[in-house]
């Protein structure tokens, strides 16, 4: 069984950055894409980005959507079962709960229909 544990989300102004971690288990991390969604209230989720599997303790190629891309950054840390979503330039449109998610196996992870695992969710706001 996967589970995915996020942590790291807060209240921060304007421009502000915020890390959130994800630490997996359940499976062999490194052969897994993994990747970020949000959910803003009254809205559906939608895909942030996501990290492609990595061979290595790190790396791998990253994806984002347009509207994060230069402000948000992921990373993984395989010998920690480690995702990373670093979120610089904050706006308070990217106010939303946001998911670790783990997805296919020797995947890119650029691509929401890549992954069908799911952590509980960390509250991200933003004040103006």
């Amino acid at each position: 069984q996967v589970v995915l544990v996020e942590s790291g989300g807060g209240l921060v102004q304007t421009g502000g950055s915020l890390k959130l971690s994800c630490v997996a288990s359940g499976r062999t991390f490194g052969t897994y894409a993994m990747g970020w969604f949000r959910q803003a209230p009254g809205k559906e989720r939608e895909f942030v980005g996501g990290i492609s599997w990595s061979g290595t303790t790190s790396g791998g190629s990253t994806y984002y959507v347009d509207h994060v891309k230069g402000r948000f950054s992921i990373s993984r840390d395989n010998a920690k079962n480690t995702v990373y979503l670093q979120m610089n330039g904050l706006r308070t449109e990217d106010k939303a709960v946001y998911y670790c998610a783990g997805g296919c196996a020797y995947c890119k992870g650029d691509h929401s229909h890549h992954f069908e695992h799911w952590g509980q969710g960390t509250q991200v706001t933003v004040s103006s």
